[in-house]
C-alpha cells in the first residue's frame, strides 16, 4: 500500500481531533466504539485504546475521530498519535474488519427531480462518502470509485456526483430521465446491496478541476474564509443538498470582498442556479458579515 498521509484538524470540542486520511479507510458508512471491548472488529481502534488518554474513537471512510479524557491535552500527544495512525495504515493493516454477508443489506434508493433538468437525485438510506466527490467523465471515475464507474457504463450519463447520502447524475440530452430513471434506480440499489465498494480512494486534488483546467488552490481556512465556509456549511449546503447539488467553498479574495464558490450536482449548470446565488447566498454573506462581501461569483465545478 501506498505511504498514507494524516493531517490534524481541531473541533469544536476540545477534547476531540480528527485525523484525515488520504486513503479510504473503510467502505462507507461510520463506526463508534466507546471502549477496547466495542471494538474488537477494529484493529486499529483496539490498539489507539490502549493509549491512556483515549476516551472513544469515531471511524470514518476518511477520517478518525478521538476523543482523549482529560489527564491531558492533545497538544502533548497529536503528533505521535498522527505518526501512529499513518505507520499502521501505511503498512496496509486493517482498520475495521468489515461485515461480508450472504444476506444482501437493505437498501432503499429514491429518485427524486432538481431544479436542473439534466440532473436527477438518487437518495439513498446508507452513508456513501463523508467527502463529497464528483466525476465529469468515466476516467476521473476509474481511479477512485468503482460506483461512480459503473454509473458512466450507461451511455446517456454525463456527470456524477456522490454525496453523503445522495447521488447526483446528470445526463446527456439524448434521453429523458422519465425513460431511464427506473434502470438507475434499480442498479444503484443492487449495486449498494451487494456491499460492493463505493469509493475506493479520493480523487487527486489535479482531478478536481473546473472546464478551464483551474485546480481548486487549498485553503487555509482561518479569518474570513472560516466564516464563510462555516455559513455555507450551517445555512446553503442542506438547502442545495435536498436539490442534489452542491456548493463549495472556493476562495475568498480580501482585496475585492469577492468570494468564490463551485457549483457540483445539480446546482452545476442549472438554469436557475443564478438567481440562488445572488438572491441566496450573496444576500446571507452580506448580511452576516457586513461590509465584508461584495460579491459572490461561481465556477461550475
Amino acid at each position: 500500500m501506498s505511504e498514507t498521509k494524516i493531517t490534524i484538524q481541531e473541533t469544536t470540542n476540545n477534547t476531540i481531533l480528527k485525523f484525515n486520511s488520504t486513503a479510504i479507510l473503510i467502505n462507507g458508512g461510520s463506526y463508534e466504539f466507546n471502549n477496547i471491548d466495542e471494538a474488537k472488529n477494529s484493529p486499529l481502534a483496539q490498539e489507539l485504546f490502549y493509549l491512556p488518554f483515549v476516551k472513544k474513537v469515531f471511524i470514518t471512510a476518511n477520517f478518525i475521530a478521538i476523543q482523549r479524557f482529560d489527564i491531558l491535552e492533545w497538544l502533548d500527544v497529536q503528533e505521535e498519535v498522527k505518526e501512529q495512525i499513518e505507520a499502521y495504515i501505511s503498512d496496509g493493516n486493517i482498520v475495521v474488519n468489515e461485515q461480508r454477508t450472504s444476506k444482501k443489506e437493505a437498501i432503499e434508493v429514491y429518485a427524486e427531480v432538481t431544479p436542473n433538468p439534466a440532473v436527477m437525485k438518487f437518495g439513498v438510506n446508507k452513508a456513501l462518502t463523508q467527502t463529497d466527490v464528483e466525476f465529469k467523465n468515466i476516467d476521473e471515475a476509474n481511479a477512485s470509485s468503482p460506483l461512480a464507474q459503473a454509473i458512466f457504463n450507461f451511455p446517456f450519463v454525463k456527470e456524477v456526483f456522490i454525496s453523503d447520502n445522495y447521488i447526483s447524475v446528470t445526463k446527456y440530452d439524448m434521453v429523458e430521465w422519465n425513460d431511464v430513471y427506473g434502470e438507475v434506480r434499480t442498479f444503484i440499489r443492487e449495486y449498494l446491496a451487494d456491499g460492493k465498494i463505493i469509493i475506493k480512494e479520493l480523487p487527486k486534488e489535479e482531478t478536481i478541476a473546473t472546464e478551464n483546467n483551474v485546480a481548486a488552490p487549498k485553503v487555509v481556512l482561518e479569518g474570513i474564509s472560516a466564516q464563510i465556509v462555516d455559513i455555507l456549511d450551517e445555512y446553503i449546503k442542506p438547502a442545495v443538498a435536498s436539490d442534489g447539488g452542491n456548493i463549495a467553498f472556493r476562495s475568498y479574495d480580501e482585496a475585492n470582498k469577492v468570494v468564490s464558490v463551485v457549483l457540483q450536482g445539480a446546482c452545476s449548470g442549472c438554469p436557475s442556479s443564478t438567481a440562488t446565488l445572488k438572491n441566496g447566498i450573496e444576500n446571507l454573506l452580506k448580511e452576516m458579515l457586513p461590509n465584508m462581501i461584495n460579491e459572490v461569483v461561481a465556477i461550475n465545478g
